[in-house]
């Protein structure tokens, strides 16, 4: 399985600067394996306005900036939503 994180080092891996096609030309075809699909470098890159990227921390923001949904875990998830009306949040409880 490739992860998000194989994809990066393999970016890290491209001499920089580059331009979006000659980072495709020689990582388009990485693939990254979600709990609910894949796509490779070069789709989530295609969804992207071309770039030049002085750096492989710039090119790794757009990949993060530019994963699909299947890269999310729980949609709408945050653990750090408001408590629900009416919940006392005063009493400490003991687990």
């Amino acid at each position: 399985m490739r992860t998000i994180q194989d994809a990066t080092d393999r970016l890290r891996m491209h001499h920089y600067p580059t331009t979006t096609a000659d980072l495709l030309a020689a990582c388009g075809d990485v693939e990254i394996e979600y709990s609910d699909g894949s796509e490779t470098l070069a789709e989530v890159f295609g969804r992207l306005d071309a770039e030049t990227y002085e750096t492989h921390e710039e090119a790794t923001a757009a990949l993060y900036s530019a994963v699909s949904a299947g890269a999310i875990g729980r949609k709408f998830y945050s653990d750090r939503d408001p408590f629900s009306p009416g919940a006392d949040v005063r009493t400490q409880r003991s687990l």
